[in-house]
């Protein structure tokens, strides 16, 4: 019985983050492929910065949500009878939503770079550990411009902060493995920040400059409307 919740959950949870709401929603609203889009992440950042738009908090909340309703499920059904700590069965399932969400079987093993899934694991695991993390995304990404780094940093303050709190070691352990699967993610991000060409993200979407009507002379200028605050991830 033991080794069936092991295998469900792993199973459930991979197969319920391999959903991609960026994927899906591209598809369905605007029939385009984000994929092919932007940066080709099928996250977060990337949709915001193409499409904008409320759409792109819906993909953040589903990118959140579907750790968060595997993690919990999985912290209750492991508590009682399994290493008895809720700790150790949200961390198992959120490594497994967080491998389905940034290899998804549905699309060829191309998914996002896994933030927010792990950003919510903080939060599930300890409401300490997220606080902390929200509290540095909020401080780092308005001074730097940068969601990459930003992102890191929440992640590796959230990893800090958990063991500070004496989270359990083998949900720590997990946990430590997802930031590190994230950061790895970022690799290019990384490679951009040292060379300088990492592109600053923006809460507002340019609008893209009309074509001129014939006699007329071409402008450069780019009108920006206000859009929700939102970023990729992942």
């Amino acid at each position: 019985m033991t080794v069936l919740i092991f295998v469900l959950t792993a199973v459930v949870s991979y197969f319920v983050a391999a959903v991609n709401p960026a994927i899906l929603l591209s598809h369905l609203v605007y029939h385009r492929d984000i994929r092919k889009e932007g940066s080709g992440n099928p996250g977060f950042t990337n949709f915001h910065r193409v499409f904008g738009g409320k759409l792109s908090w819906l993909v953040f909340v589903l990118d959140i949500g579907k750790c968060v309703a595997v993690s919990l499920v999985a912290g209750l059904v492991f508590a009682p009878d399994y290493f008895s700590t809720f700790a150790f069965g949200a961390a198992y399932a959120g490594v497994f939503a967080l491998l389905g969400h940034t290899y998804p079987v549905f699309y060829r093993f191309k998914g996002g770079k896994g933030f927010l899934v792990t950003f919510a694991l903080l939060w599930v695991l300890d409401w300490r550990a997220g606080l902390v993390a929200t509290a540095v995304m909020l401080t780092v990404l308005p001074l730097s411009g940068f969601m990459s780094l930003s992102s890191i940093l929440t992640l590796i303050a959230g990893a800090i902060t958990l063991t500070i709190v004496r989270t359990p070691a083998p949900a720590l352990f997990l946990t430590f493995g997802a930031v590190l699967l994230v950061i790895w993610r970022h690799r290019s991000n990384i490679a951009r920040l040292v060379a300088g060409t990492e592109k600053k993200f923006s809460f507002r979407k340019k609008k893209q400059a009309r074509s001129p009507e014939p006699g007329e002379a071409p402008t450069e200028t780019t009108v920006q409307e206000p859009s929700p605050a939102g970023e990729e991830q992942k």
